[in-house]
């Protein structure tokens, strides 16, 4: 359990970052420390959510993926 926590909290540091990033310097023109501002904020939203994610959302869609594969 240890392993998928971390794995979680790895996971969403990375994804959300990225996306986070992406987005808001694609919608907004904010420049210098009131994007970073703006961006630090929304990181920290995202990745409040995603953990979550990854460890409950995660595990029944590693099944799925099994089942589909499995049939191939």
């Amino acid at each position: 359990m240890k392993r998928k926590i971390l794995f979680a909290m790895i996971m969403g540091i990375i994804t959300t970052g990225a996306i986070s990033l992406l987005v808001i310097a694609v919608n907004t023109d904010l420049s210098g420390l009131v994007f970073l501002r703006v961006w630090l904020k929304s990181w920290g939203m995202a990745y409040l959510v995603i953990i979550p994610c990854i460890l409950f959302i995660g595990p029944p869609v590693e099944r799925i993926v099994d089942f589909i594969l499995k049939k191939q």
